[in-house]
């Protein structure tokens, strides 16, 4: 077992049940397929950081797909909203010993190996690490004890997360990673790097 851990939160992609906003523009088949492929890019990005990870389903775990068990644990998302899901999983990986643990989802082309490896670097030195999104919530969020607060009292999916999660941490030492843009919209999709209409 290593010190680090790292978490990664995913849906199960099942038609109709992901990228609900995006699908309102493209369908629920391109939206899939979209989110297949935001999966993907997450998995290539996390594989070979040097921590230990784990892929928490929201509904089901998924033993033949494409993150590989003998790099990725399964587990599935407690119940609640997103701040009841990651309070859990963050205290599951801290009860199991690690010392710096480190959440992301799975909206993100921008999301890269090195982004993950400088948050790991950065929580040795602060209190808590955040990867700002660019709609104003965050995309990544690296602790190295419980703040039950940072999971109470939110608008999960609005604008408001990352500043109402700041204003938890006035009295901590938090390091701000770049701002990236995660995959709720079409817009968001035409802002990323990822070329819909050449693969449609």
């Amino acid at each position: 077992m290593k010190t680090n851990a790292l978490l990664i939160f995913i849906r199960n992609p099942e038609l109709g049940k992901v990228k609900t906003r995006l699908a309102k523009t493209i369908g629920d088949a391109d939206a899939l397929q979209v989110y297949k492929d935001l999966l993907q890019h997450t998995m290539e990005q996390s594989q070979n950081v040097d921590c230990d990870k784990f892929v928490f389903y929201d509904s089901a775990v998924v033993e033949a797909d494409i993150w590989n068990k003998d790099i990725y644990q399964k587990r599935i998302q407690s119940k609640g909203d997103l701040g009841n899901k990651m309070q859990a999983a963050f205290e599951l990986l801290f009860e199991k010993g690690y010392k710096n643990c480190i959440i992301v989802g799975s909206d993100l082309f921008d999301l890269k190996t090195e982004i993950i490896e400088t948050a790991f670097t950065e929580l040795e030195k602060n209190d808590v690490v955040l990867g700002p999104a660019e709609d104003g919530g965050y995309y990544l969020l690296g602790l190295k004890e419980m703040h039950k607060l940072l999971f109470r009292n939110k608008d999960w999916g609005t604008s408001t997360v990352l500043a109402d999660t700041l204003k938890d941490l006035n009295s901590h030492k938090v390091h701000l990673l770049a701002t990236l843009n995660d995959i709720d919209t079409y817009e968001d999709l035409m802002n990323s790097d990822y070329n819909y209409l050449q693969k449609n």
